[in-house]
């Protein structure tokens, strides 16, 4: 009975579909790359928990990598979702074909990432009076001290945004491994610092991981696609015209959810000194959990679903795309139970040590918690957007942002005022559910809309037969 038992479940992995097996083996090989990189995430911050502990060098760190990383993010988000299925369909060209549009866009890349970085260098006192007026004048002191060094940082994520997208384009994943050197070289950078109070360990071991990481990149892509990249100052490639309305119907998509992170940062420093710096423990751990399936299941499914997408086959694309979507959906709500449980015992693991006390553990796993609420949303929505992002279906995709992040606003402005720091995260549930719906429904719209043109030609053609 055993015996056949294991052969028809056998027989049932062997019909298979390729494209779920291709999927199954990218998201396992890209989870592995992520434990790796996120266990170095959660050993820096326990690093900077040990040294710090939640104090105002943390916030100011925390409030300056965001507003140095908040417009360069966007934009990587953009490129991705379109650079991906353009690379892919490249694939087929010259290798001339392929270097000229590559190296128009590391170019176009690196001068918006300069271009930013001044843009922010000119507003920073502006944008700190603006968000951080609650905080007091030492934390804001020492964000205007980490300002210049983290500037540079924007420009190197555009350019490590370009090669992981070549990587990827190739199914190749070591990118995903390679985000935890910046987490690496903070870690060292803190473990080593003189001065126990100074922010320079921050800024430093942050500056110096991404330059390592940009550097590794390009030579590895450099490997995957024999793409030698030389200077081009044009934007002459045809897929330029392509990717102006794709990126700017998505860029604005973008702009809107990246509201999200100023915003909270908003509410967080309007609840006092410590909101930022426990919310960003949190955040810290959700994005470990997170990362592990979301960057795993993302990655997997956007290089095969544009592949699959480019032959035609739609029919295909649709019914791989849904079934991992609601694998994601019920796989993420069930796994969610055990870290809620682990919650106090993980963040006391991880953080409390030195400067971070029993009562940060509590307020930090309290956090947690509730921010774990979102990941079954979240990780159904991502493949339901890699799918819209496959079938080019960018103008869609940014009436879902506009409407997510309106829900956010929203549920900030209510959740906030009932539940304190904790409305912040269960505000981001409800955006992201609320991404979810809109995607099922756009999916069923079309879905009816394309069976019902599909019979009409039916018909027609019934008709005609039956004519002659």
């Amino acid at each position: 009975m055993l015996v056949a038992h294991i052969n028809r479940f056998r027989s049932r992995l062997s019909n298979i579909h390729p494209v779920h097996k291709r999927i199954a083996k990218s998201a396992a090989r890209i989870s592995l790359f992520v434990i790796v990189g996120k266990c170095a995430g959660a050993f820096k911050e326990m690093s900077i928990a040990y040294r710090y502990g939640i104090s105002d060098v943390v916030d100011a760190y925390q409030l300056t990598f965001t507003l140095s990383t908040f417009l360069p993010s966007i934009f990587i988000g953009c490129m991705s979702i379109v650079l991906i299925p353009t690379l892919v369909a490249l694939r087929t060209a010259t290798k001339a074909k392929q270097a000229k549009f590559v190296s128009e866009v590391e170019v176009a890349s690196v001068s918006l990432g300069i271009l930013m970085a001044l843009i922010l260098y000119l507003l920073w006192d502006p944008l700190l009076n603006m968000i951080a007026a609650d905080l007091s004048e030492q934390t804001r002191a020492i964000s205007r001290q980490l300002e210049f060094g983290m500037l540079p940082v924007g420009a190197l994520l555009l350019t490590i945004c370009v090669s992981a997208a070549r990587l990827q384009a190739r199914e190749r994943h070591v990118n995903t491994l390679l985000e935890c050197v910046p987490s690496a070289t903070v870690l060292a950078s803190v473990l080593f610092a003189h001065n126990s109070q100074s922010p320079a360990p921050l800024m430093w071991g942050t500056v110096i991981g991404f330059i390592l990481q940009a550097t590794l990149l390009r030579v590895l892509a450099l490997r995957a696609d024999s793409i030698r990249v030389t200077p081009r100052f044009s934007l002459t490639s045809p897929e330029w015209p392509y990717i102006y309305r794709s990126v700017g119907v998505v860029l604005f998509g973008g702009i809107v959810v990246g509201l999200a992170t100023p915003l909270d940062q908003y509410y967080l420093a309007h609840l006092g000194d410590g909101a930022i710096a426990t919310a960003a423990y949190a955040n810290r751990l959700l994005a470990l959990l997170l990362g592990i399936g979301a960057l795993a299941i993302g990655r997997a499914t956007l290089p095969i679903l544009s592949e699959v997408l480019s032959t035609g086959d739609m029919v295909r694309a649709r019914d791989t795309a849904v079934k991992w979507s609601f694998l994601m959906l019920g796989s993420g709500a069930v796994t969610m139970a055990v870290p809620w449980l682990l919650a106090p015992w993980g963040v006391a693991l991880l953080f409390e040590h030195g400067a971070f006390t029993s009562q940060d553990t509590m307020a930090v796993s309290t956090l947690l918690r509730w921010g774990l609420v979102q990941v079954p949303f979240y990780l159904a929505g991502l493949v339901l957007l890699q799918l819209f992002a496959g079938q080019r279906r960018f103008h869609e995709i940014a009436v879902v942002a506009v409407i997510s992040f309106a829900l956010k606003a929203l549920a900030n402005f209510w959740l906030v005022r009932w539940f304190g720091v904790v409305g912040v995260l269960l505000a981001t549930a409800v955006m992201n559910a609320g991404a979810l719906g809109c995607y099922f429904l756009l999916f069923v719209v079309r879905y009816n809309h394309m069976a019902t043109d599909h019979a009409d030609e039916s018909s027609r053609m019934e008709d005609v037969v039956r004519k002659r």
